[in-house]
């Protein structure tokens, strides 16, 4: 709200390019700061520095070239909205029109127009491999065996082009940030974030402000997905506020804005070829996956990256050729979205497993059974796979929807299929992402938890104070998690992304909360003479198995214990703390993708579908979704069950879904009318949700995440769904009732 920051408050509008790629050669705000009420107009000249995650490619506002349609090339700061978007259309700038990359297969060739002629000055991760003099950002080689060998053992062997489209996070909440810089150099951002770190370190590099002048304020996130992890506009409401120290400065994406202004999930061409013996047995995989990264990288190349290494999904295959790439393309920017790629790949992949599954006459699910990924194999990259059991969640979802039972439509022209797809997803990151926690005690021993990481609706910060009061001995009903997560006070955490927050934040946690428990117990043991190891602590209070006493921890865990005769006292304040990071991530080889341990772990999980089709429509019902994911341990099976339906319609609504772009590269879709999104009319009829408890060794009793999985299969599902009742496959997303309707009428006319 407005009131909280007083009569002091700026707000910001963006000038926006109407071009996908052009130079910048004049910029005129004369006109703009004339007007009453505009106080700053700020322009790329301003700010000399790139910002980025793995690959520092953006600027803050373009300076010498716009790259896409929407990319702010000016901020206008004024006392008041409307004056900043009536000064915003007054800023004029001359452009000179480029030639534009739209396709990221052509955007890869050599004679493609280049698109950042820096490449290679721009700093980069060293596990990411930009090829300067192209627009490729990222090339991860994946290299196992001998492929062009296997293929003569081959019985069946499918080969296909598949293809998907940019989509959108459509967070209820659109993006809103709000900065102040004030004269004493000390700086403050608000705003919804899954990255609240992560921005105060990407802004303190890019605008040169020291960390700890800089502070990030994350209240809970109206909707994120992806959407709001990383940086997008929020670095623009920070830079603005600096040309106006001591107002704060707003700046909020209208809906429109908020499809290209902010970050899309990437569009993906996966040229992909798989074969197997007459016995089902994959032998052979080479793949090339061509991910439209936008105009900048993001997490793109990281997504790339991630692709690469999982490329074969949850399959078993000997010989293995994958090339992922990241190009660079002249639309908005690519990056992370709920699934991080593996939804993108998993569309081609598990299509092509059902038409090998038909070539050799063996039911789908069986193939899928015979083939996929078991604790304890050697996986594409050299690593061991930890404890999963697939087999187990393929079956429950096979059972869930009478697998291999024939129903009949509900009317004469509807046809009906079933369809299955399976999945994994490993947590992408940086070798070295950590996570911090505190926990602390107030006078009535209730529980104060302090984290760094986010609420994004999928009750993290339930779960996390589950596993303190677990670890602690004390009710879940007397621990609060502190919000909100504000970079001053709150302990480090990396991002809220991959999910990894059950597992890794939970690692911290339950490290803080044993730690306070040790504390607690070695004062009590001093108090009574005993040892530590006799002591128990239970709802809050501390017991001796020895000599059967017990204490309150009310009032002991500030004050602590008197000594005999109260000739002193003994404890004080308790305060718990732990950190948690995964050290034993490795690198891998830059030529072929082999490496020790390429990941933390994988989660796993099955998804199938019914639906119906209408034949005069095109329209599709789906009538159940079955999910099923091996989740290590369940800490809260209800929230469990929230992911996976929440999940499923997610991934369903993918399916139907699509950014639209003219031969200029202006959306045509940027609005909740023309983009479709899956409503409440379209949820299934019947949603199964289940899960496999198989424990990891690293997770906090065991537990891995399942935020983003449910999404990965849903569409591939979907598509072999559709393939069971109408015969047709369906190679390119999305899946519209027009595209469907006519794929039908031209094959019942070729009939």
């Amino acid at each position: 709200d407005d009131l909280q920051f007083g009569p002091g408050l700026y707000y910001g509008r963006l000038v926006r390019s109407p071009h996908a790629h052009a130079l910048i050669r004049s910029i005129d705000a004369s006109k703009a700061l004339a007007l009453p009420g505009v106080k700053a107009v700020v322009t790329g000249q301003d700010f000399p520095n790139n910002i980025g995650l793995y690959l520092i490619d953006r600027p803050i506002f373009a300076r010498d070239r716009a790259r896409y349609v929407g990319e702010p090339v000016a901020g206008v700061v004024a006392s008041s909205e409307e004056t900043a978007q009536e000064a915003a259309q007054l800023v004029e700038v001359e452009y000179e029109v480029l030639t534009a990359v739209f396709d990221p297969v052509e955007g890869a060739q050599p004679e493609a127009p280049l698109l950042h002629p820096e490449l290679g000055d721009y700093e980069v991760a060293n596990f990411i491999f930009p090829q300067p003099g192209t627009n490729v950002s990222e090339h991860f080689k994946l290299r196992r065996g001998d492929v062009e060998t296997a293929w003569s053992r081959c019985a069946a062997i499918v080969e296909q082009r598949f293809r998907l489209p940019q989509i959108q996070h459509v967070p209820i909440e659109p993006h809103v940030a709000v900065g102040l810089w004030e004269a004493s150099g000390q700086v403050t951002l608000w705003t919804g974030s899954q990255s609240p770190f992560a921005q105060r370190d990407l802004m303190a590099q890019s605008l040169d402000i020291p960390h700890g002048n800089l502070r990030v304020v994350s209240p809970y996130v109206g909707g994120g997905f992806g959407g709001k992890a990383g940086i997008s506009m929020e670095v623009c409401a920070v830079a603005m506020a600096r040309a106006v120290k001591g107002h704060p400065v707003k700046l909020r994406m209208t809906r429109e804005e908020e499809f290209i202004g902010t970050t899309v999930r990437q569009s993906l061409v996966a040229d992909t070829k798989i074969g197997c013996d007459a016995e089902g047995n994959l032998l052979a995989m080479e793949t090339s996956y061509y991910f439209g990264g936008g105009a900048y990288t993001d997490y793109g190349v990281n997504i790339a990256r991630a692709a690469g290494y999982s490329c074969t999904g949850p399959y078993r295959i000997p010989n293995v050729k994958g090339d992922s790439y990241c190009v660079y393309t002249n639309q908005p920017i690519g990056s992370a979205m709920r699934g991080f790629g593996m939804p993108e790949i998993h569309w081609g992949i598990e299509q092509i497993m059902d038409q090998l599954a038909e070539q050799i006459g063996m039911d789908r699910a069986e193939f899928r059974r015979r083939n996929c990924v078991k604790g304890g194999d050697t996986i594409l990259t050299g690593m061991e796979m930890p404890p999963i059991d697939l087999v187990a969640c393929i079956d429950k979802v096979t059972e869930a929807i009478d697998w291999g039972r024939v129903q009949a439509p509900s009317a004469p022209h509807k046809k009906r299929g079933k369809g299955l797809a399976i999945m994994w997803k490993a947590p992408a990151m940086p070798p070295n992402p950590g996570s911090a926690a505190i926990v602390r005690f107030n006078e009535d021993a209730t529980v104060n938890v302090s984290i760094g990481a986010q609420d994004l609706g999928q009750g993290a910060f339930t779960v996390l104070a589950q596993m303190a009061a677990e670890a602690l001995g004390v009710p879940f009903e007397w621990v609060r998690v502190s919000v909100p997560v504000d970079t001053k006070y709150s302990p480090y955490e990396w991002q809220t992304v991959a999910s990894r927050i059950t597992w890794s934040t939970g690692n911290a946690v339950r490290a803080a909360a044993l730690d306070a428990r040790r504390q607690i117990l070695e004062v009590v043991a001093e108090h009574w003479g005993e040892s530590p190891e006799d002591l128990d602590i239970k709802d809050g209070l501390v017991i001796s198995y020895r000599s059967e006493e017990e204490l309150s921890l009310k009032g002991m865990v500030i004050y602590g214990l008197p000594n005999e005769n109260f000739e002193g006292w003994k404890g004080g304040p308790i305060v718990g703390e732990g950190r948690f990071m995964p050290t034993y991530v490795t690198n891998l080889d830059a030529e072929t993708g082999q490496g020790t341990r390429a990941v933390v772990h994988y989660t796993v999980g099955a998804q199938a579908i019914e639906l119906e089709v209408d034949t005069e429509t095109g329209e599709v019902e789906v009538l159940a979704i079955a999910s099923s994911y091996d989740v290590g341990k369940a800490i809260n099976p209800d929230l469990i069950m929230t992911q996976i339906e929440g999940g499923a319609v997610h991934g369903m609504s993918s399916a139907y879904e699509g950014l639209k772009f003219d031969e200029e590269g202006r959306p045509l879709n940027p609005n909740l009318v023309d983009y479709r999104i899956a409503t409440a009319m379209d949820i299934p009829r019947e949603i199964h949700g289940s899960f496999v408890e198989t424990p990891l060794d690293d997770g906090p009793w065991g537990a891995r995440g399942v935020g983003e999985h449910v999404m990965v299969p849903t569409a591939p599902a979907m598509a072999n769904a559709l393939y069971d009742a109408l015969g047709i496959r369906f190679h390119d997303l999305p899946l519209s009732a027009e595209k469907i309707y006519l794929a039908f009428e031209e094959a019942e006319r070729g009939r």
